[in-house]
């Protein structure tokens, strides 16, 4: 909708607002005198980490269309989701760009889906190939960073926000962080059994996050020494945490937030193409996944998990129950939290664009509705 006005409650103050936007931007926010007990108004959700949804696979290019894009965007915004990063997993390098370009040549040319897609997310092929800290991807096509490519993924992305996931124990890494960082490009570490010594070189090069922390690690861990440890032992570093219950157990997700300060903490679906899908058989890209009623995604006969298939406002909803908050509580990790670290505002403000969430509450927390205007 791009012309309206609606009344409600804020997420964080509780103050009645009456907020009215025109073409998609926020142009007016005065004090309401009443608005309904249940209705709040809360900044949009904001997943750095999506590889696809409802139905609709990143990874695979020749199935990319507008329509399809556009679909994907729009169950997105139907489950509280108005922005999110275009996220490709590891691959040979010329085929990972080629997909940017395709992606970003339909994104410039709809005005919807340059409002929806904020930015990119390429989470590979700069990883450990170790086996528990490769995950599901593919280690033959990992490699090291190169100057070239850096330079080639900030030119294809124009001025757009971009995120990548890297090792910091891969060859030449400290050096690729610096040029990254120089090209405005957000260093998320992820898939790595890097040291502390090495985490802590990456991070003084200018490295800022750790791509969802707790999964692309072995399920056996030395006691005294891992790479939880060692994250929560470096200052600076703002892991992203998968709220589906799954991925991070309830116990460890009480643990991180312990370990952690609130403001080093965001949250992502990683969802891939089942996420608000019904049950059954999905890819990203070349690799086919199974997700059954429990929503957990694997490669069959597999045990480890490859992406999810959480929608957005269930990971609140997760993420409260886990910590025994309210949703206003966890909403900012889902919300303002990615925007700080990708150096974006994502508030309820005049001249901000008008993809707030419109949240509807029932008694205790029960019913949990996100829409946006």
């Amino acid at each position: 909708m791009l012309h309206g006005e609606i009344c409600g409650r804020h997420f964080a103050s509780g103050q009645s607002l009456r907020v009215q936007w025109r073409d998609g931007v926020i142009t007016d926010i005065t004090p309401a005198t009443s608005t309904p007990d249940e209705t709040w108004l809360a900044p949009t959700l904001l997943d750095l980490q999506i590889n696809g949804y409802g139905g609709v696979d990143f990874q695979r290019d020749e199935h990319l269309t507008e329509a399809r894009l556009l679909s994907a965007a729009r169950q997105m915004r139907r489950d509280g989701c108005g922005r999110f990063f275009f996220t490709l997993i590891t691959d040979e390098w010329p085929a990972l760009m080629a997909r940017v370009c395709q992606a970003k040549a339909i994104r410039d040319a709809h005005p919807e889906l340059r409002a929806s897609l904020a930015g990119w997310h390429i989470e590979g092929p700069f990883l450990s190939p170790e086996v528990g800290f490769k995950g599901a991807h593919n280690p033959a096509v990992m490699r090291d960073a190169t100057e070239a490519d850096l330079r080639e993924l900030r030119a294809l992305t124009g001025g757009d926000p971009v995120l990548i996931t890297l090792a910091p124990e891969r060859n030449g890494s400290i050096e690729a962080i610096r040029l990254a960082v120089s090209l405005g490009i957000v260093v998320s570490l992820g898939h790595t059994n890097a040291s502390a010594e090495a985490i802590r070189a990456a991070v003084a090069a200018g490295a800022r996050g750790f791509t969802h922390l707790g999964n692309g690690i072995p399920q056996q861990l030395d006691r005294h020494d891992n790479i939880l440890w060692r994250v929560f032992d470096t200052p600076g570093l703002t892991p992203s945490l998968i709220p589906d219950t799954h991925h991070v157990s309830p116990l460890l997700f009480r643990h991180v937030h312990r370990a952690l300060p609130p403001g080093r903490i965001y949250y992502t679906t990683d969802a891939m193409s089942a996420a608000g899908a019904p049950p059954g058989r999905y890819t990203i890209g070349a690799i086919e996944l199974e997700v059954g009623v429990d929503q957990i995604v694997r490669q069959p006969g597999k045990p480890n998990f490859a992406g999810s298939a959480l929608k957005p406002i269930d990971g609140i909803i997760r993420a409260a129950q886990m910590l025994g908050k309210s949703w206003r509580e966890v909403w900012p990790h889902f919300s303002e939290s990615p925007a700080e670290l990708m150096g974006m505002r994502n508030e309820i403000a005049v001249g901000q664009p008008a993809d707030f969430c419109v949240v509807k509450s029932g008694a205790n927390g029960a019913r949990l509705e996100a829409r946006i205007p």
